[in-house]
């Protein structure tokens, strides 16, 4: 049971990760090479990357719809794609309703390797390439350099805001333990010991009427 335990504890922990590090906001410097419109598939198999129908984006019959995309080089010389579609009220909860401006905005912040213009770009999601999947540009902030590194202070809080839920839900879980499932516990232990007690002693007693009677049969005498 308690390998059983540590097993569910692992496999929640990692729902948990993977979710947070999908929602959760990540900041990457970049130089933003190319922006522009694509018809993507979006199938049941990644829709669920994608922004919803309700969010302003429209398929067509062949459920492709016309997607922005910023295409990207970091420091590392290593490319990266970014999708840029509104998000509507819808999670995760971006309220995101400018993806046409921040898709002039990368527009106008393209650069080559001579002259390069270093930007942060703010995204959620993860690009799976065997999955037609890539994170959602929120917002675009241009940087003195490549190495410059701005803190992604919006993740930061969130995930400080729910280390003290969860502080918060583990004192008022061993509380809730040590006041009433505790006690609960010894007091259905204690009369678990009392009734085999009861029992133990009434098979006792059982057993001696059961050999006096055997006696009485056999014709010994009484002691």
């Amino acid at each position: 049971m308690h390998y059983v335990k540590v097993v569910l504890g692992v496999l929640l922990g990692v729902v948990v990760f993977l979710f947070l590090d999908y929602a959760l906001p990540s900041k990457n410097t970049v130089r933003i090479t190319n922006t522009y419109n694509r018809l993507t598939a979006v199938t049941s198999s990644n829709a669920i990357f994608y922004a919803a129908d309700d969010a302003g984006t429209v398929e067509n019959s062949a459920g492709q719809r016309d997607v922005r995309f910023i295409e990207t080089v970091r420091p590392n010389g290593k490319v990266f794609v970014y999708r840029n579609e509104d998000t509507g009220w819808i999670w995760p909860p971006y309220f995101k309703y400018d993806s046409a401006n921040l898709h002039a905005e990368a527009t106008n912040l393209k650069s080559g390797k001579s002259d390069p213009t270093w930007v942060s770009v703010t995204a959620y999601g993860w690009r799976l390439p065997w999955l037609t999947a890539y994170p959602n540009a929120i917002a675009i902030d241009t940087l003195a350099g490549p190495d410059e590194r701005p803190r992604n202070w919006a993740a930061m809080v969130i995930c400080g805001f729910l280390l003290m839920l969860l502080a918060l839900f583990w004192r008022m879980w061993a509380q809730f333990r040590e006041r009433t499932i505790d006690p609960a516990l010894k007091s259905v232990d204690d009369g678990w010991d009392r009734a085999s007690d009861r029992v133990s002693a009434e098979a006792t007693e059982a057993r001696g009427r059961m050999r006096g009677w055997l006696d009485r049969v056999k014709g010994k005498p009484r002691k």
